[in-house]
């Protein structure tokens, strides 16, 4: 098994060992929040195929949750079962009534909800709890403030050049449970996986065997209460490790500060020349862990600082996973990027249009200001987090040719910051076009009336994307959408109705 777990517990008539072994048929099971993004739509699905009786309740209306429900009764209708739905309410009965609950990541720790099962002793279980138990193979989880998509995704290449059914699932919008049917127990599973399935799987007292922490900066405050806690989180993917447990991170991770009984292998790793960590890179421009070279930084094709350095943790892992030297270089040269993540989107008059929409909070807008060489028309701003945006205004300042503003509740406090640090620096030339705009399309055509030849136009917000877009995902792809439908040569300079 790749997960280390503590007790196992029973509770009425459902009892979960940690075992594959996981008996669900006829017990009567609530799925708690399917999600206008179907967040709870696989394990539902999954459920249904073990021979649950599932009810799924939600508080959006059937209208919202119209595409993820018809997924889920064509399952329904496939397996020849039924299900029942309570939606745009939760109802008491539901709750009580139920062997067991599902919840949706998307739903609070402190929902009246939840604390209505612990009261009545029905169990609580996500998604990624079950996976946990259930799941026959070796499990690598991969966490961080930013970069935790891109880096398990290139740590999963560099399994499968080793081995081949690697599955990748987890924060991916790709269902864990739903990929067990092709997992044995001879399959690596690398799972990127969020504060919020963190919190959850520390309750349950579930880690990975091995584990990586990309960095940690401020996010999700408005979620977790404080820095503090959202630390708390996510060193969950360590904290209930074994003493055959492997965790790689930056010392300033939290990741020398382990608790419970097991103490596994910690790989501290820090791609800053001159670094005198286990895993490091070094002045010739090598992957090394310990004295042994991984690749070479040449392998890497992502631009930035921030790119190297997650290539480094992934390699670290993969290697003390048994992946060679030469897989993994091979598996570099082989990475070309994730969508939305610095996603080069097309080139138009001389202009580069870069997708960097995953960029929700400040620390990752950073390092995609860093990553671009050219002079920058950057595209900002969107919905409040919580978090302190003094270090993205002086970068902005010093970095940003021109700055387009999306409307959103953190757009007045990121405004305001970088206000502070324009006066600040001599011979600032930051230009800001107008806005913020409420307009998605007009915001792009500001942003590319005021690019030259030789510029980037970069949609890297540092906020959150509710408001104007269902999720970070959906302003990207109409960012993409948008851009790939501009035609060359066109004069798209705003005009003062436009910009006011």
């Amino acid at each position: 098994m790749g997960a280390h777990k503590g007790r196992p517990y029973s509770v009425g008539e459902l009892s979960l060992p940690h075992t594959p072994a996981m008996d669900l048929r006829g017990k009567r099971i609530l799925v708690m929040g399917l999600g206008v993004h179907g967040g709870g739509l696989g394990a539902a699905r999954w459920l249904l195929r073990q021979g649950a009786r599932v009810t799924v309740t939600d508080m959006a209306s059937p209208e919202a949750l119209a595409a993820p429900l018809a997924q889920l009764n064509s399952t329904a209708a496939q397996l020849g079962t039924s299900l029942r739905y309570t939606l745009g309410e939760h109802r008491t009965d539901d709750f009580t009534s139920s062997d067991l609950v599902v919840v949706n990541p998307a739903v609070r720790p402190d929902s009246p909800w939840l604390a209505l099962c612990r009261q009545t002793g029905v169990p609580i279980e996500t998604e990624m709890t079950l996976f946990f138990r259930v799941c026959p193979g070796p499990i690598l989880g991969v966490t961080g403030t930013k970069g935790k998509t891109t880096t398990a995704l290139m740590l999963a290449a560099m399994l499968r050049e080793a081995f081949p059914d690697t599955v990748a699932a987890g924060n991916l919008r790709v269902s864990a449970l739903e990929a067990l049917e092709t997992i044995t127990a001879q399959t690596p599973v690398v799972l990127e996986l969020s504060s919020f399935q963190l919190e959850r799987l520390g309750e349950a007292g579930l880690s990975p065997r091995y584990s990586l922490i990309t960095n940690l900066s401020g996010d999700h405050i408005n979620w977790h209460g404080s820095m503090a806690a959202y630390a708390r989180a996510k060193a969950q993917i360590f904290a209930h490790q074994g003493e055959d447990g492997v965790v790689v991170g930056s010392r300033e991770s939290g990741v020398g500060s382990r608790g419970g009984a097991g103490q596994g292998r910690v790989i501290y790793y820090d791609a800053t020349p001159g670094a005198e960590t286990e895993a490091r890179i070094t002045a010739d421009g090598r992957l090394v862990l310990g004295e042994e070279t991984l690749a070479q930084v040449s392998d890497i094709r992502l631009p930035g600082a921030h790119s190297r350095a997650n290539a480094l943790a992934a390699a670290a892992l993969a290697r003390s996973f048994g992946v060679s030297p030469t897989q993994i270089a091979t598996a570099l040269r082989g990475f070309a990027g994730v969508e939305h993540r610095l996603e080069l989107v097309r080139e138009l008059d001389g202009v580069h249009y870069v997708n960097d929409t995953t960029a929700t909070n400040p620390a990752a807008a950073l390092a995609g200001l860093e990553a671009i060489t050219t002079p920058i028309v950057l595209i900002a701003g969107g919905a409040d987090k919580d978090l302190e945006f003094a270090e993205l205004g002086r970068a902005i300042a010093q970095r940003v040719r021109a700055l387009v503003l999306l409307e959103g509740s953190a757009t007045a406090r990121l405004t305001q910051a970088i206000a502070d640090c324009k006066l600040q620096i001599v011979d600032c030339r930051l230009q800001t076009v107008g806005g913020p705009y409420g307009n998605f399309e007009q915001a792009i055509l500001a942003a590319r009336g005021m690019a030259e030849a030789g510029d980037t136009v970069l949609l890297s917000p540092g906020c959150a994307s509710f408001g104007m877009f269902r999720n970070e995902f959906h302003r990207g792809e109409e960012f993409r959408r948008i851009v790939n439908g501009l035609g060359p040569g066109d004069d798209v300079r705003p005009t003062e109705t436009e910009t006011a």
